[in-house]
């Protein structure tokens, strides 16, 4: 599907954060029995919220003007990514989509890549302006969005946006096109309904608070039965639960050899002390509030330990090869995630070096992107 009046340009994209705008419908029923009634039903009530969950992508296409000669109504796509429940792609043809043309415009769709039947979702796509003025061509679904609606796609494969984006001998020539690279962000805001409803005599289940438990129980050091020493400084700890957190102490702690070993040599009631010779304290701290708290440590603690220092010896590069040794694949997951958002022209080298050392697959793929997406910027810092 072609929508080719849709969205209008502009110069400067608006701001879509949160779940866009909504629209609700409430709904209310109440006894119409009269008070003296004992067997009259409890007031009841619903709303209906109607609004945009919304994400964005930013395609980077390198080599344009390679791109071009491939042939009418032939793209190239974005990798796919998810929002609202489905995955979108961006199709760029550097050679126009409607043969009627001549390969006079390049074109631009968001594509539905994932099944789905009467998708209904908000559209914007903004060609960047890489003069550093901020000068962007603009086209946008959300500002219409109240005059025509949101634009429904009927399965995969439907598109939404410009078959004439723009004039291919006008882009050539202008600050869109810079390095033989043209950006692209897209935003889509997919439409979703729910239904909120009032259930009588019904209670709120907090959220869970074991974390806080088993956070409370480390702080205490109550029923604690063994003692790390890690240079020089002393962290109390409860073996059954380092034991369900990572396969490495659960060997260290429960396999039968193990015990058979310790039953052998271990005859006092002193707490065992085991020594770390491969960790500062403050990792080793971050460590076990992971263990217990099942979260990484604040961004305090992580970002202090940033600010001007290689990433191998930053407390999450540590954490990160921490996650490694100690079989601890959350662990690593929290420290990649991290991580991705740290990753700048100036560190994505060393980052990759870190994620390939110790096992970052997802990270190590970020990297790879960023770089590619970046290349030149990378290359003249790396120059430096």
């Amino acid at each position: 599907m072609d929508d080719d009046d849709a969205g209008g340009g502009g110069d400067a994209s608006p701001q879509h954060e949160g779940g866009g705008g909504a629209v609700v419908i409430e709904r209310g029923a109440g006894a119409t029995a009269p008070a003296r009634d004992a067997a009259a039903a409890s007031p009841t009530s619903s709303r209906s919220v109607t609004e945009t969950v919304n994400g964005s992508h930013r395609f980077v296409i390198q080599g344009y003007s390679l791109a071009k000669g491939m042939g009418v109504g032939k793209h190239i796509a974005s990798e796919t990514f998810a929002v609202g429940g489905y995955q979108w792609a961006i199709y760029f043809y550097p050679d126009g989509k409607n043969p009627e043309d001549n390969s006079a415009y390049v074109s631009v769709f968001i594509a539905l890549a994932s099944e789905g039947t009467d998708v209904r979702a908000l559209f914007e796509l903004t060609l960047q302006d890489q003069s550093g003025r901020g000068k962007h061509k603009v086209h946008s679904h959300f500002d219409r969005a109240l005059d025509a609606g949101p634009y429904t796609l009927k399965y995969r494969g439907s598109m939404w946006g410009y078959k004439r984006f723009f004039r291919r001998t006008a882009l050539e020539t202008s600050d869109f096109l810079k390095d033989d690279c043209l950006k692209i962000n897209c935003t889509v805001g997919v439409v979703t309904s729910t239904m909120e409803y009032s259930r009588p005599h019904s209670l709120e289940v907090p959220d869970s608070d074991i974390g806080y438990h088993f956070g409370t129980l480390l702080e205490s050091q109550e029923g604690a039965d063994v003692i790390f020493s890690v240079a020089g400084e002393r962290f109390h700890a409860h073996k059954l639960v380092l034991a369900a957190r990572s396969s490495f102490f659960r060997s260290e702690f429960l396999d039968p050899e193990s015990d058979e070993e310790n039953s052998e040599v271990d005859t006092s009631n002193e707490i065992k002390e085991i020594v770390i010779d491969d960790m500062e304290p403050k990792v080793f701290q971050a460590v076990l509030h992971f263990m217990y708290r099942d979260n990484l440590v604040g961004d305090d603690e992580l970002s202090a330990s940033s600010s001007d220092c290689p990433i191998f010896d930053t407390l999450a590069g540590k954490l990160l090869a921490v996650a490694d040794k100690y079989e601890l694949p959350r662990l690593r997951v929290l420290c990649e995630s991290y991580l991705c958002k740290q990753i700048s022209v100036k560190s994505v080298a060393t980052t990759l070096a870190l994620a390939d050392r110790h096992h970052a697959t997802e990270l190590k793929s970020v990297c790879l992107k960023f770089a590619a997406e970046n290349l030149s910027d990378a290359l003249m810092y790396l120059q430096l």
